[in-house]
């Protein structure tokens, strides 16, 4: 193999720096060893995504490679190939001309192959008396030995992430069918809590699934189901521990009743037909004054600021929400005309989850007012939902140190 002598392409062809670069590397890091060529090309095919290669191109190095008449790539060889343009289209499933030059300038320019050009722009060889090619004019195939470890790390690092990816898309199945079931048995159930919004935040979530989803977005949308699933577990052992509470109060009111000579069961139907004029359930609806998408419990996780402004330094209440968020609008500053426009665009609660998170991030905001402006315009065009703002203070703050409970 020829070293130490820069090439630069024939014709109207510019040679740029990172051509310079890229031969100058190979050069000094091709190894006197051996490699597999078809093992170098299942890497690079692997690896094709980071390297920005298109599955043509993988067509056009497998009929370069094709030419190549040992499968073993050697630095005591001459590695160039000249086929004609007709040969690799023959080879390459009848490639068309125009996508075989694209697809070998998208091979020079991913430093898989590096071309050596004749004077005149033709690729062909020169052999001695003996036979042997004493010069040739094509493509070198010497990057795929000098990177060739390089090339199997990426293919290592694809694989990694194919992986990563499959387990997190597994998890989110998981969390997904759990979140859901577990919702449903709250609503059947009629348990105490706010499932209905519980439901729109699980729905809110499942709507920002991508259909092609990265590694990025199973991430993002794995620690936003983690935290709704923590949420919905919350609210269960809640209520478990509300139940062993009334148990115990029940059967200590059984054995003051039966001192009397008279038995629980005896009080029971009149209470289930008082209760069943206006069932809890019914009546939990009816008296709702909580936002369609998050809890409170889950939106005062996420910004625990605002608890320090309500009635004796804390939050029961959606209406004791709102009102601390109208203290803390005066206090960041923010117009009454700018909190009424946010009112109107996502509703006096959402609003005021937005002034909450606001608060939260006060420090990384300029001007409370003009965001909070900002917010509103991207929310009377469909383009702005607190959900995740929120689900991000939510992550931040579910530290052990700062996880409340």
């Amino acid at each position: 193999m020829e070293t130490g002598y820069i090439t630069t392409p024939f014709g109207r062809r510019p040679m740029t720096l990172a051509l310079v670069k890229r031969q100058i590397r190979t050069e000094q890091t091709v190894t006197k060893g051996s490699v597999d060529k078809w093992r170098v090309f299942r890497d690079v095919g692997d690896a094709r995504a980071l390297l920005g290669l298109q599955d043509r191109a993988l067509a056009v190095l497998n009929a370069l490679l094709s030419f190549f008449p040992s499968n073993e790539l050697n630095s005591e060889k001459n590695l160039i190939v000249f086929p004609s343009n007709a040969q690799l289209s023959s080879r390459a499933n009848g490639i068309a001309g125009t996508t075989l030059r694209k697809c070998l300038g998208a091979l020079v320019e991913a430093g898989i192959v590096i071309r050596k050009d004749s004077p005149n722009g033709k690729r062909y060889a020169r052999k001695s008396d003996g036979g042997n090619i004493e010069d040739a004019y094509g493509f070198s195939l010497a990057p795929l030995l000098a990177r060739a470890s390089e090339f199997a790390a990426l293919a290592q690092e694809v694989a990694a992430r194919q992986r990563q990816f499959r387990i997190m898309k597994d998890r989110l199945t998981i969390l997904r069918r759990d979140v859901r079931k577990l919702i449903t048995v709250g609503l059947e159930e009629a348990l105490p809590g706010d499932w209905v919004a519980t439901e729109a935040c699980f729905v809110d979530i499942v709507g920002r699934f991508s259909r092609r989803p990265t590694l990025q977005d199973l991430t993002s949308s794995l620690d936003e189901m983690t935290l709704l699933h923590e949420e919905v577990s919350r609210m269960l052992e809640t209520q478990e521990n509300t139940s062993k509470t009334d148990g115990n109060d029940n059967a200590f009111g059984c054995h003051i009743q039966n001192s009397n000579t008279e038995s629980c069961n005896e009080f029971e139907p009149s209470f289930e037909k008082k209760q069943g004029d206006k069932p809890e359930k019914a009546k939990r609806v009816l008296q709702k004054d909580e936002p369609e998408m998050f809890p409170l419990s889950m939106v005062l996780r996420a910004c625990p600021e605002i608890g320090n402004f309500g009635r004796g330094g804390s939050i029961g209440s959606w209406r004791e929400m709102t009102a601390a968020a109208v203290t803390v609008r005066s206090m960041l500053g923010v117009s009454p005309s700018a909190y009424e426009d946010a009112c109107e665009a996502m509703g006096q609660v959402g609003a005021a989850i937005a002034v909450a998170c606001i608060l939260e991030r006060g420090g990384h905001i300029n001007s409370a007012g003009g965001y909070l402006r900002d917010l509103t315009a991207k929310a009377r065009r469909g383009e702005f939902s607190l959900g995740p703002m929120l689900f991000a203070l939510l992550r931040a703050n579910s530290t052990p140190g700062r996880a409340s409970a």
